[in-house]
């Protein structure tokens, strides 16, 4: 082996993540369930935490097919008591946790004026405090071990204002996220623990081509790909990237960081 080729060969070993244990929340469907392809693919034992408990089964039963060794846990970010058992699942089934991706969220258009306050609180509950009460959980056994990884699902909606939908709440939510991250990244660094998050812009997954089926879905997608400089959306595969980097070795310098894909919407 040259020198050049072993060069190559510990670049690409510090993307491994022979030996990880990984969970991320919302993993059974869309940018969930691709983050668990990633992590799984790139060597991990994944957990999906989900909701869904039969969504998320089918989900594993697909993985282990492929290969990778994965298990379905039930759970309700919004429930700290619930994140607390489910996390503790996870390390108790593989042994340990070396990365939490906390990606559970959903998104809403309503009118600021006309949204009521369940509205603004499920919204809340799920994309912040379901963020919170997860990297709490986990870092626990991370701040233990000296050594872990989380990544959130932030949003380029946490840097700028959608158009033409109207989403306060869910804007807020991930600008939420952003600021929380790099919180838990400055706290937690002195102690092993990286906190990053990743921001996509508009991406494919069922949900979105199910709305954008709809009159008004057709209505808003040109404008969504007028302001994107790439010209189009995102498929789910384009994060993958940004996940594992932030997931390996390879970027245990980083932390406090967010990755922001979205084919350049923010750049205008």
């Amino acid at each position: 082996m040259t020198t050049t080729q072993a060069n190559k060969k510990k670049i690409l070993d510090r993307f491994k993540l022979d030996g990880a244990v990984a969970l991320v929340t919302g993993g059974a469907q869309g940018i969930g369930l691709a983050f668990v392809q990633a992590l799984g693919d790139a060597g991990a034992k994944v957990a999906i935490v989900d909701q869904n408990a039969k969504t998320a089964e089918e989900a594993v039963q697909g993985l282990l097919k492929g290969g990778i060794q994965a298990i379905a846990v039930q759970a309700d970010v919004t429930r700290s008591a619930e994140v607390d058992r489910a996390v503790d699942r996870v390390a108790q089934h593989f042994g340990s946790l070396t990365i939490g991706v906390n990606n559970a969220g959903i998104g809403q258009w309503v009118d600021s004026e006309k949204g009521s306050d369940e509205d603004w609180r499920r919204v809340i509950s799920i994309n912040l405090d379901g963020v919170y009460f997860c990297a709490r959980a986990e870092a626990r056994l991370m701040l233990a071990a000296g050594y872990g990884k989380i990544i959130n699902t932030a949003s380029m909606s946490g840097h700028i204002v959608n158009t033409p939908q109207n989403q306060t709440a869910y804007n807020a939510s991930k600008a939420g996220v952003l600021h929380l991250t790099r919180s838990l990244a400055a706290e937690w660094a002195p102690r092993g623990v990286r906190v990053n998050s990743i921001s996509p812009g508009y991406t494919r997954t069922k949900l979105v081509d199910d709305l954008l089926a709809t009159p008004v879905g057709k209505t808003v997608l040109p404008k969504w790909m007028a302001l994107t400089p790439m010209g189009r959306m995102a498929e789910v595969e384009d994060l993958q990237g940004a996940l594992v980097y932030l997931a390996a070795p390879a970027s245990d310098f980083v932390t406090g960081s967010d990755i922001v894909v979205d084919g350049g919407y923010c750049a205008w």
